[in-house]
C-alpha cells in the first residue's frame, strides 16, 4: 500500500516549476540495482540448502555447524537492518550500499574458500551482516525515488524478484553441484554471488543518487548498547537449540532463561534510552495493535517458512538420496506457488485485509500437513512428485502472507515512522528465521528418521502465526464497532 509522500522536493529529485516535485530520471535504473541486490541477498538464503550435504562431507561438519551456516546468515541479516537503515538515512544510501555490496562480495569469496566449517560459519555471518546493510538501502531508495502508484509498482517488482530468486536458488545450486562434483561444487555455489555483487556495485555507483550537496546530517546515536543486548539475548535463545545434541546434560536449557532475562533488560534499556535519544527499536510502535500483531505474525511465520527449505532439501538428499539438482526441483515447487500468488495478493490485500493473510496461513498449514503423508504413500524416488503438490499449495499460501502482511502491518504506522517500522518488521522476520532453523535442527539433525517431528515443528510455528492473524482480525473488527 503506497504511503503518502511528504511535501517538498524528494531526495534524489529536482524542483520543477512552481516548486512541484519532479521524479528523478534515474529512478528506474536505480531500481534495477535494487532488484539485483534483492535477488542476490535472497539467493544466498535458498541456494545454500542444497549444498549442505556436500559441505558436511567435504568439511566433516557436524549437524550443528550446518544449522549455523543457514541460521547465522539469517541472524546477522536481521540484526543489522535497523541500524544500517538509520546509517543510510544520515550518511547517504549509495555509500552504505556500496560498502554492504563490497562486504558481501568479500564474505562470499571467504565462504567459498573455507577450509573448515568454523571458517564457513564466520563467513556466512559476515555475508548475512552485509545483506542486512544492503536491504534497508533498497527499501529506502524505493521510498525515496518513487511516489504513489509508481512506488507500489516498484515494491511489487522487488517482491517478485525475491520470489524468483528463492525458486532459482535450489535449482542453480543443484546444477553447480551436478557439473562441479559433490566435493567441490558447494564452493561454486557460495561463489556464484560474487559476479552478481560486482555488477551491482558498478551499477550502484552509476545510477544510485548520492546524498544531495549541502544536506546536513542528523546527529543520531546508533544505540550500541541496545544492539548488543538484542544480539546477546537472541543468541542465548538460539544456542541451546542449535547445540542441543552436541552439549550433553540439561543445564544448557538455562541459556534460554538467560536469554529471556537479557531481552527483558533490552526492553528496559530501550524504554530508558528512548526518552533521551532514538532507540534501535521504538517500543511505542508496539502500542499500535495491528503493528504489534503483524510483527509477531511475521516472526513466527518466518520461523516455519524459512526452515521448510532447510528441512525438505536435507530430508530428500540425506534420507532419500536425491541429487542436489532433484532436491532443488522439489523445493522450487513452493517458490513457484508463491511467485504465482504474490502478485494477486498485492492487488487484493486492500480489499480483503487481514483475512487474506489468515487464508494464506491456512493453505500453508494444510500444505505442510499433507507433505509427510504424501511421502509415506509414495515412497522411493517417486516421492518427489507427491511432495511437490502439497509444497505448491503451501507456496500459494505463502504468496498471500508475506507481502500482504507487510502492507497491512505498516499501514498502522504513520508515514514519518514507516522507515524504522519496516526495519523492525524485517528484523523480526530474519530473527524468526534463525530461531526456526535452529529449532528444526534441534528436532532432527539432518537425518530422515525424525523428519515427521521436524515437520511438526514447522507446523507449530505456522499455527502460532495463524493465531496472531486471527487475533488481529478480531482486534480490527472490535475497533470498527466502536463509535467515533
Amino acid at each position: 500500500m503506497p504511503d503518502r509522500v511528504s511535501s517538498g522536493v524528494p531526495a534524489g529529485g529536482t524542483p520543477g516549476r512552481h516548486g512541484q516535485k519532479v521524479a528523478d530520471p534515474r529512478r528506474w535504473k536505480a531500481l534495477t540495482v535494487c532488484l539485483i541486490a534483492g535477488f542476490v541477498t535472497w539467493l544466498d538464503i535458498s541456494i545454500v540448502n542444497v549444498a549442505l550435504p556436500s559441505i558436511r562431507i567435504a568439511l566433516n561438519a557436524p549437524p550443528s555447524d550446518l544449522q549455523w551456516v543457514v541460521s547465522g546468515y539469517a541472524f546477522a541479516f536481521g540484526l543489522l537492518l535497523v541500524p544500517a537503515g538509520r546509517f543510510g538515512d544520515t550518511h547517504g544510501r549509495r555509500n552504505v550500499f556500496l560498502f554492504g555490496a563490497a562486504l558481501f562480495t568479500l564474505a562470499s569469496a571467504a565462504a567459498g574458500a573455507a577450509p573448515e566449517s568454523s571458517w564457513l560459519i564466520v563467513a556466512r555471518v559476515a555475508q548475512g551482516a552485509a545483506a542486512g546493510v544492503i536491504a534497508p538501502q533498497v527499501t529506502g531508495l524505493i521510498q525515496q525515488l518513487f511516489q504513489d502508484a509508481e512506488r507500489g509498482r516498484a515494491f511489487g517488482l522487488l517482491g517478485a524478484t525475491m520470489s524468483i530468486s528463492t525458486a532459482v536458488g535450489p535449482l542453480l545450486g543443484g546444477l553447480l553441484i551436478r557439473f562441479s562434483g559433490e566435493r567441490e561444487g558447494w564452493r561454486h555455489v557460495l561463489h556464484v554471488s560474487i559476479p552478481i555483487s560486482l555488477i551491482a556495485m558498478i551499477l550502484a555507483y552509476l545510477y544510485i543518487p548520492g546524498r544531495p550537496a549541502g544536506k546536513r546530517r542528523r546527529r543520531e546515536s546508533m544505540d550500541p548498547v541496545g544492539v548488543l543486548l538484542l544480539a546477546a539475548g537472541v543468541l542465548l535463545l538460539i544456542l541451546p537449540l542449535v547445540e542441543g545434541r552436541a552439549w550433553p546434560g540439561s543445564s544448557k536449557w538455562l541459556l534460554i532463561l538467560a536469554g529471556a532475562v537479557v531481552l527483558t533488560g533490552f526492553v528496559g534499556w530501550e524504554r530508558w534510552y528512548g526518552k533521551r535519544h532514538d532507540p534501535i527499536v521504538d517500543l511505542s510502535l508496539f502500542r499500535r495493535g495491528s503493528y504489534a500483531l503483524g510483527t509477531l505474525l511475521a516472526l513466527l511465520y518466518f520461523g516455519g517458512f524459512t526452515a521448510i527449505f532447510f528441512l525438505i532439501t536435507q530430508y530428500l538428499q540425506e534420507g532419500l538420496h536425491y541429487s542436489a539438482l532433484r532436491a532443488g526441483w522439489v523445493s522450487a515447487a513452493f517458490a513457484l506457488g508463491s511467485a504465482l500468488s504474490a502478485a494477486f495478493g498485492g492487488r487484493v490485500v486492500v480489499r480483503f485485509g487481514r483475512p487474506l493473510v489468515v487464508f494464506g496461513l491456512v493453505l500453508v498449514t494444510l500444505g505442510l500437513a499433507a507433505t509427510e503423508p504424501a511421502m509415506r504413500l509414495v515412497s522411493g524416488q517417486n516421492a518427489a512428485w507427491a511432495v511437490a503438490a502439497p509444497l505448491f499449495v503451501a507456496g500459494v499460501g505463502n504468496g498471500l502472507i508475506v507481502s500482504p502482511n507487510q502492507t497491512l502491518t505498516l499501514s498502522a504506522v504513520p508515514v514519518a515512522e514507516a522507515g524504522v517500522a519496516a526495519g523492525v518488521l524485517q528484523m523480526g522476520q530474519r530473527i524468526g528465521a534463525s530461531i526456526g532453523i535452529a529449532a528444526v535442527g534441534s528436532a532432527h539433525g539432518i537425518y530422515a528418521a525424525s523428519f515427521q517431528q521436524a515437520l511438526l515443528v514447522n507446523i507449530v510455528f505456522v499455527l502460532a502465526a495463524l493465531a496472531a492473524g486471527v487475533a488481529d482480525v478480531f482486534v480490527e473488527r472490535r475497533a470498527d464497532r466502536q463509535p467515533g
